[in-house]
């Protein structure tokens, strides 16, 4: 393709996102839900106007990259302290229900197999796809209604990160029966000394950088820095321990929520994502889909793997959070903020598909699950935090007239 196509499909891309988000927001839709619809629309599933080229696949990767990021500095450490153990068992229920329910719903399928068999560990595999929360949909959603740095915005945000880290791991154990190039216990230290050492070096980070920002707060070099800080993370979590860029570009966040000018570079982060990098990235999941090329035999397969990964979320997230003294509407809340997939789970898809563990054919039931969380999720979020602001409407009234 000529280097002056992507102009065109940019100009598609951008004008075609504006609209359908301005028209999602005035049917009282998060803006999110109508960008990934125009990625239906104008992608390889309806109008054929714009392919998912390298290019577009990069840009959206920035996309999450620098909402993850704005995330971080979003964050309220305080919160998240006090959600810090809830989050933490959240997550590791929201990754063993969907494992469980993923593993079971195959073997109803296509039948139950003997322990250690091929098609035993296929099933277990189709389990793991499932466990993975992609938080950058919800995170965009909760901002937009000013929820991010509330508690339970904080416990979706915290269980979602630590979800991830928990789903590699996962992957790593069940792919070391596979894969005898998989060091189980080398991957499992990466991951425990990154975030060690994003501990350590964070705090040095932080003093460094508070120093320097304290003679120069509102300079333009400041968000300048902040933004190689988050690119430098999220490649050295990718490149040298095998954790997600997003989760390197969350803990650059992290590390700089706390600085005089923390607003200040996320408004400038803002400004280039809302431009261009977000809607990249939520049109991009739009433009990842061709229903075209569904089999008629996987139909009822992805039909119960949508419900069953979407659901196994609600259920084990939401219980877990009851157990922490959370109201039943704010449990619903954390397991609907949990149901997204995304990124990772495409790419323990194509980790699947590379060493022989499942077919292509899967690969229809993951994008389904992807369109369908990442439109289903943010309304019914929506209608949920709707739902508490009316409740909570409703209690001031009662008090006024008694």
């Amino acid at each position: 393709m000529a280097t002056y196509e992507i102009l065109k499909d940019l100009a598609i891309i951008f004008i075609c996102a504006k609209a359908a988000g301005l028209l999602a927001r005035r049917l009282k839709a998060p803006m999110v839900v109508g960008e990934i619809v125009a990625g239906l629309l104008i992608g390889p599933c309806l109008l054929g106007w714009v392919e998912p080229t390298p290019f577009i696949k990069q840009m959206a990767e920035i996309g999450v990259i620098l909402i993850m990021f704005s995330a971080g500095l979003e964050t309220n450490l305080q919160e998240m302290k006090k959600s810090g153990f809830a989050a933490f068992l959240i997550a590791c229920v929201g990754v063993l229900v969907p494992l469980v329910g993923g593993s079971l719903l195959y073997m109803c399928v296509y039948g139950f197999s003997e322990f250690g068999s091929d098609e035993f560990f296929k099933a277990v595999f189709i389990g793991c796809i499932m466990t993975a929360t992609s938080v950058g949909i919800t995170v965009e959603v909760l901002k937009e209604m000013g929820k991010l740095k509330s508690r339970v915005g904080q416990t979706i945000l915290s269980a979602a990160i630590i979800d991830d880290v928990i789903g590699i791991i996962v992957l790593t154990f069940v792919l070391g029966f596979k894969d005898p190039d998989s060091n189980t216990l080398l991957v499992t230290g990466k991951i425990l000394l990154f975030l060690v050492l994003s501990l350590v070096i964070g705090f040095i980070i932080y003093k460094v950088f508070k120093f320097y920002d304290d003679r120069h707060a509102h300079t333009r070099r400041i968000p300048i820095i902040a933004i190689t800080l988050c690119f430098i993370m999220a490649y050295i979590a990718e490149k040298y321990f095998g954790i997600a860029d997003i989760t390197g570009a969350y803990i650059a966040g992290i590390i700089l929520c706390n600085v005089r000018d923390a607003e200040y570079i996320d408004r400038r982060v803002n400004i280039n994502g809302y431009m261009f990098f977000a809607p990249m990235f939520f049109v991009g999941i739009g433009l990842e889909t061709d229903l075209k090329t569904v089999d008629s035999s996987m139909i009822v397969f992805s039909i119960g793997f949508v419900l069953v990964a979407m659901l196994s979320k609600v259920i084990g997230c939401g219980l877990v959070s009851k157990c922490f003294k959370y109201s039943w509407l704010d449990c619903l809340k954390i397991g609907a903020g949990m149901m997204t997939r995304g990124e990772v789970a495409l790419i323990i898809t194509n980790k699947g598909l590379g060493l022989g563990i499942i077919d292509s054919s899967y690969f229809t039931a993951v994008i389904l699950l992807i369109i369908v969380s990442s439109i289903v999720t943010p309304i019914i979020l929506k209608l949920l935090f709707g739902k508490s602001h009316d409740e909570a409407e409703t209690a001031v009234e009662t008090k006024a007239t008694s």
